[in-house]
């Protein structure tokens, strides 16, 4: 039996943890509230609740449903696709720096929406809703073929190779280069209304997302989720080594598979509805981690908090900053995140977390 200051001291962490839980919950939906506030057209908080409860036809409520909110929707579930991706990534590569971002996944996601673009044909003034409905579905799609490609080669060098943790993390680095050389090879023989289109992807924007885009988001995002919650014991065992996974019945080869492949989905799934948005894949599980610790019982879910409401701050300075220019997401997060890389560059990348 276990002496009574260990569970004491146990019980005591776990409920701090269950706290931190609490405080993200209620900070992101105050500042999903301030958000929906500010902006070009600023409104009182009587204003708000007019606008929610109100005439639908009123000037704020137009603004509230129909650009403020489906906007505040899509950047908590970037921000929590991202974070997801960045804590699952980090548990099978036992690398702190990976993310989808410093991997080259987004970027490889970016050149297949590119190269849909092209070969698609995608003309946005020619075309009724419904072929771009379809147009995007297709774009999603190789946008998945593009991630997907990269996460292909950065599981072959990690497993069959045995790189070591600098060595993936420059592969990332490496694989993001070709994308992006990629994508700007693309745009130089694309067409006025390709290469438009092309930046129009590039550029991280949570605003450019309908209801329906928001909807499948969601679909694909929430399945992925409750898959990796129903598993976050087993990426524990494997944070220990996959021999240790073994002794504990954990089929660590078949999870690291399933869960990249998931990974790789919901980050291209993001990339083709809003575009790159770098580094809440790494900043949000960092943040979480010095939080909660590293059990992924509670890194996992807090991570995807945390990241909703990094997205949601940066969409909300995006907005407001040089108001009434609007800038993208992407701009902000890439700001936010890249000190933080160096950061931990400094600290050392490859040390066990």
């Amino acid at each position: 039996m276990l002496d009574k200051p260990i569970v004491d001291s146990y019980k005591s962490y776990t409920r701090r943890r269950n706290r931190v839980f609490i405080v993200l919950i209620l900070t992101l939906l105050l500042t999903s509230a301030i958000s929906l506030s500010l902006g070009s057209s600023n409104m009182s908080l009587a204003d708000l609740v007019s606008a929610l409860l109100g005439n639908e036809e009123s000037t704020n409520s137009t603004i509230i449903w129909h650009i403020r909110f489906p906007r505040i929707i899509g950047a908590v579930l970037a921000g929590w696709a991202l974070a997801m991706s960045g804590v699952v990534l980090q548990c099978i590569l036992h690398n702190p720096l990976a993310s989808p971002y410093t991997l080259g996944i987004s970027q490889g996601a970016a050149f297949g929406a590119a190269l849909a673009i092209t070969v698609i044909g995608f003309q946005p003034t020619e075309v009724n809703s419904a072929i771009l409905n379809f147009l995007s579905l297709g774009t999603g799609f190789f946008a998945f073929l593009g991630a997907s490609a990269t996460t292909c080669v950065l599981l072959i060098l990690s497993q069959k190779r045995k790189l070591s943790s600098e060595a993936i993390i420059l592969s990332g680095v490496a694989l993001s280069a070709l994308a992006s050389a990629g994508t700007m090879m693309i745009q130089y023989f694309a067409s006025d209304i390709e290469v438009a289109s092309i930046v129009f992807w590039t550029f991280g924007d949570v605003s450019r997302a309908s209801w329906k885009d928001l909807s499948l988001v969601a679909i694909f995002l929430l399945p992925s989720f409750i898959y990796f919650m129903l598993n976050r014991w087993n990426m524990n065992a494997i944070m220990e080594g996959a021999e240790v996974a073994k002794t504990l019945g954990v089929n660590a080869e078949k999870m690291i598979k399933i869960n990249i492949m998931l990974a790789a989905l919901v980050t291209s799934l993001v990339v083709a509805t809003f575009g790159v948005i770098g580094f809440i894949g790494l900043a949000a599980p960092h943040i979480t981690r010095l939080l909660v610790g590293g059990d992924h019982r509670h890194l996992l879910p807090q991570s995807c908090i945390t990241g909703a409401l990094l997205l949601l701050v940066s969409d909300t300075i995006a907005r407001n900053i040089l108001s009434p220019v609007v800038l993208p997401v992407g701009i902000i997060t890439s700001f936010m995140g890249a000190p933080l890389f160096l950061y931990m560059l400094m600290k050392g990348g490859n040390r066990k977390f």
